[in-house]
């Protein structure tokens, strides 16, 4: 078998294949490696891959290296004794009396509660290898990898998962479970101290260190926090944070509706963009009544935003001047006014204030003991976002008709990086999603309100996840207030993070709102790749946009036009 002495590479990964009845690994350099004979199972093939020098380096000063992940093709998993379809449907995993298991255990290597799963964790010791089996869907769409395994060439799988790992992490399960193992990775929750000559573990500054309930409103309704919620409260912002991505739309009026186009402003990035230097809280919350507001302390605040007028300062006088009545409100998700005191994240409520609110809060749960979790994270998903578009030939500089045109073919200038690309966006996405993970199907629990899994995890924060989403929406929303105060722009509908416009000319550019030299105003929408940035998400007539109407009439629905906007339903999508 190949020993350590014989290893002139190293990568995090391989994928397994079998060729002419022997096992082959494809590198990330595109290279092939032969397995010696006697790997046979997967104790031997972890054994061969740990001698190989598989593995990463720790990504934090107080973090550790990571193990190998070796993927297995159909072929190889059969190869190794293993069927290619997994037919318990319920747990999603290999029966407990395969061999494969006894076979691990003869050679002393435990599994994780998982089991033999698509992603499979074995470890003995501190020692861990990590399997991923392609044909028991480990790259499947519900594990949102974006089709990167669609490609039946191994050596193409091994290359861009290996460019993933590079640029980000290891895999270590679905997009979003990755996200949450690169949280760790780059702020781990604790670190080894010998005080005395006795070892100890203890919280890292910076980090989510242990877990932690939410504050009663921040709870979904499955906590034991929620146990005496009702029906009606649950839907009630006055009881909980409703704080989601913003779902509004509205008939143009007679002027708008005169002209030719719609256009679709797409927020790349979005909640990377969102979670770039926000306060997190680290310990867990502390209730108050009247408390004065600050924005420096994380946490959920009962507000009463009903009956305010939103204004913005005029570019030009400096004086205040209030938004139109048809703008989309920032505090409820369907963009109407609220109609009462509602919860709110941190970002939310200090929105409110730059927009001329009076900021009282009723209540609030605050974190007294904060810091930005997030930017370590977002440190490392941004430059991997930034390279993979180059890699598309998508760069910071190009002028505003390049970008346009070179988004606009980019799926197919290199299919595997635009994989690539998509499932680095998932990763931001999923990450901060799971981060309010509710029970799973299969999950066993006594009761509606017992706890569940996910809520033993440090990364199990609701407070975490509103507090993303809340900065993401009040960054669009205040770019679209002032594209608006230079313009005179006010947005037809919003799908999410797309912005959709009224407009003399079908292209995006017409919707940029612009310095006296023609240069982009800071502050407004800016076309280009960078975080935070938009591209055209797509153009179509005011007829097409009116006939949507029309149609939500006839069916009696409310359907957003701009799910449609790029002739699909993004929503069922899953964009």
């Amino acid at each position: 078998m190949t020993t350590a002495a014989n290893v002139e590479y190293t990568a995090p990964l391989v994928v397994l294949d079998e060729v002419g009845g022997a096992l082959v690994a494809h590198r990330p350099d595109v290279r092939l490696v032969e397995l010696p004979s006697d790997v046979v199972d997967l104790a031997s093939v972890a054994e061969w891959a740990l001698a190989y020098g598989l593995g990463s380096a720790k990504l934090s000063h107080f973090g550790e290296d990571s193990g190998p992940l070796v993927v297995l093709t159909e072929s190889a998993t059969k190869h190794l004794g293993l069927p290619v379809e997994i037919t318990d449907r319920k747990y999603l995993r290999l029966g407990d009396d395969h061999p494969a298991h006894k076979a691990l255990g003869e050679a002393g290597w435990d599994l994780s509660k998982a089991g033999l799963s698509a992603w499979t964790l074995i470890y003995r010791g501190r020692v861990e290898c990590r399997f991923a089996f392609v044909p028991w869907g480990a790259f499947d769409e519900n594990a949102r990898w974006q089709g990167i395994a669609d490609n039946t060439d191994p050596a193409a799988l091994a290359y861009v998962l290996g460019l993933y790992a590079e640029r980000v992490i290891t895999p270590a399960g679905s997009t979003a479970a990755t996200s949450l193992a690169l949280m760790t990775a780059v702020r781990p929750a604790t670190k080894l101290e010998f005080p005395g000559g006795k070892m100890r573990r203890v919280a890292v500054p910076g980090s989510l260190s242990k877990a932690m309930d939410p504050a009663p409103p921040e709870a979904p309704d499955e906590h034991p926090l929620a146990v005496d919620r009702t029906r009606e409260q649950s839907r009630n912002p006055r009881h909980v944070v409703v704080c989601e991505a913003l779902n509004w739309f509205r008939e143009p009026t007679e002027e708008e509706g005169k002209l030719a186009n719609v256009v679709g402003l797409d927020v790349n990035f979005a909640f990377g963009a969102g979670s770039n230097s926000v306060n997190v809280g680290l310990c867990p919350p502390v209730h108050t009544d009247g408390p004065r507001f600050d924005k420096a302390l994380p946490g959920s605040w009962l507000c009463d935003f009903s009956g305010v007028t939103l204004r913005t300062r005029d570019l030009a006088t400096k004086e205040w001047r209030p938004l139109p009545a048809n703008f989309p409100s920032p505090f409820t998700l369907d963009g109407k006014p609220p109609t009462g005191p509602a919860w709110y994240p941190t970002p939310t409520v200090a929105y409110a204030a730059e927009l001329g609110v009076d900021v009282s809060p009723i209540e609030a749960w605050l974190r007294p003991e904060y810091g930005r979790y997030f930017d370590l994270w977002y440190l490392r998903l941004q430059p991997a976002y930034m390279a993979t578009l180059a890699d598309l030939g998508v760069t910071e500089g190009m002028g505003e008709e390049e970008f346009i045109e070179a988004m606009a073919t980019i799926n197919q200038r290199d299919p595997e990086a635009a994989k690539l690309l998509q499932a680095i966006k998932a990763t931001a996405k999923g990450g901060i999603g799971k981060m309010a993970e509710r029970p799973q199907g299969r999950e066993k629990r006594e009761g509606r309100n017992a706890p569940w899994g996910a809520l033993k995890r440090v990364t199990w924060s609701p407070h975490a996840r509103f507090t993303v989403i809340a900065s993401s929406n009040a960054g669009a929303h205040r770019k679209a207030v002032k594209t608006w105060n230079a313009t005179g722009l006010t947005p037809l509908a919003v799908n999410a993070d797309m912005w959709l416009y009224p407009s003399a000319f079908p292209t995006a550019r017409a919707v940029v709102p612009r310095k006296a030299d023609g240069s982009p105003l800071p502050g407004g929408w800016r076309l280009g790749p960078n975080p935070g940035y938009v591209k055209q998400e797509g153009v179509q007539s005011m007829e097409w946009y009116l006939g949507r109407l029309a149609q939500n009439r006839a069916d009696g629905k409310q359907n957003n036009p701009g799910r449609f906007l790029k002739g699909r339903d993004s929503f069922m999508d899953g964009e």
